[in-house]
């Protein structure tokens, strides 16, 4: 879809089109019989336009709910683009009347929320296709008089004329996944120029990111959503909250809001055999070092020093950890394990490891499993040894 054909969507004609094409997609046509029967009346560049819409706002449900039945998308903004729900737990730090710049604000998920919030959001991207759609998504949804977005590189921007600089530099190129902080667009030495220039600051960036290059004195936040390590956000100036601790990071859970800081009387977790149950601590928690948080807060201890797995004989119960009842525990081969589910009668199994080298699908396929009953196995390692921990839901 290029820059004219969305254009035309906008228009009279063109929400004709879309809403023909909204009602074939939902009807579940084929997509050839669509495109057919939307050409009986629009051109072909309008048809695909609006075909293309009509998916991608059935895909975006999934990130926006009912708010995607009227926003647009581009493919990669949708794949790129903040859960409504992660960027509204973001946006409710900022105070209403808070004036931010957005430097590269891709189709707009993230001024969306900060719109909502009582911002007043001033926007920019490279992209001119992108621009218009962000621009047209807070128009769609009643927010275009807090909101104005134009091409423009992020060096452009102006930090120091605004309260926040909000930031989330583009992660993937020619369609892969980025995971180098360098290779962002823009790249993270410029976007931490812009911080160095900014009132306050929130970055988001993966949840990956390297320790050393979190700007001195920020407060790091890993954010999961239902069990998935979703972003980390980076927090500076008045932004970042002393509650993060000494040592600046925080683990948050959504959608509960639950959040998780450092306790430095905790020291480093203790190690110990395993015992009854075995804990597996939310995706955040071990993002941002909190292991031994949640050790504590199940009376339990580390299998392995470097291994975020958890055990302890207390039936806890927190939203910081999964916990499952250990049934038997043996030095890991293949012969052993599939030997020991085919006598517990085990037809399915739930994968897990931490600290292992094992092929998950591998496995799978090799353990032949035909039983009636499920079951966990977790695949560790204790020390040097690995091990495969035989255990059922808590």
């Amino acid at each position: 879809m290029d820059l004219d054909a969305f254009r035309e969507l906008l228009t009279p004609r063109g929400q004709k089109a879309l809403g023909d094409a909204v009602g074939a997609v939902a009807d579940g046509a084929d997509p050839v019989v669509a495109a057919s029967r939307l050409r009986k009346t629009y051109d072909a560049s309008l048809t695909s336009a609006a075909l293309t819409q009509a998916r991608l706002r059935a895909r975006g449900a999934v990130k926006f709910g009912p708010d995607a039945s009227r926003m647009y998308f581009t493919p990669d903004g949708l794949e790129q683009a903040t859960r409504a729900e992660v960027a509204a737990h973001r946006a409710r730090r900022l105070p209403p009347g808070t004036r931010v710049a957005d430097a590269c604000c891709g189709i707009g998920g993230d001024l969306i929320e900060m719109a909502r919030a009582g911002c007043e959001v001033d926007a920019v991207d490279l992209d001119p296709l992108t621009v218009e759609v962000a621009r047209a998504n807070a128009v769609a949804l009643g927010l275009g008089d807090r909101v104005t977005v134009r091409t423009a590189d992020a060096a452009e921007v102006e930090p120091e004329a605004y309260d926040v600089l909000f930031a989330d530099p583009a992660r993937r190129s020619t369609g892969r996944r980025v995971f180098d902080p360098m290779a962002y667009s823009p790249p993270w030495p410029a976007v931490l120029g812009l911080v160095a220039r900014a009132r306050a600051a929130c970055l988001k960036v993966a949840p990956g990111i390297p320790y050393e290059l979190i700007p001195p004195g920020a407060e790091a936040e890993w954010v999961s959503y239902r069990g998935e390590v979703k972003e980390a956000v980076l927090w500076t100036g008045a932004l970042a909250q002393p509650s993060a601790g000494d040592l600046g990071r925080r683990a948050t859970m959504l959608p509960s809001g639950e959040t998780l800081t450092p306790d430095l009387s905790l020291g480093q977790a203790k190690q110990g055999p395993v015992a009854r149950y075995l804990y597996e601590p939310d995706g955040a928690a071990i993002r941002s070092h909190l292991v031994a948080e949640v050790a504590a807060l199940v009376n339990g201890h580390l299998l392995d020093p470097q291994i975020a797995y958890i055990t302890g004989d207390t039936a806890a119960v927190t939203p910081w950890a999964s916990r499952y009842e250990v049934l038997e525990t043996m030095p890991f081969s293949l012969k052993r394990l599939r030997t020991a589910l085919r006598e517990r009668h085990i037809g399915a199994v739930t994968l897990k490891k931490r600290g292992s080298a094992v092929d998950l699908e591998r496995l799978r396929k090799d353990l032949r499993l035909s039983g009636d009953k499920s079951c966990v196995v977790a695949l560790t390692r204790i020390g040097e040894r690995p091990f495969a921990l035989i255990c059922e839901p808590a």
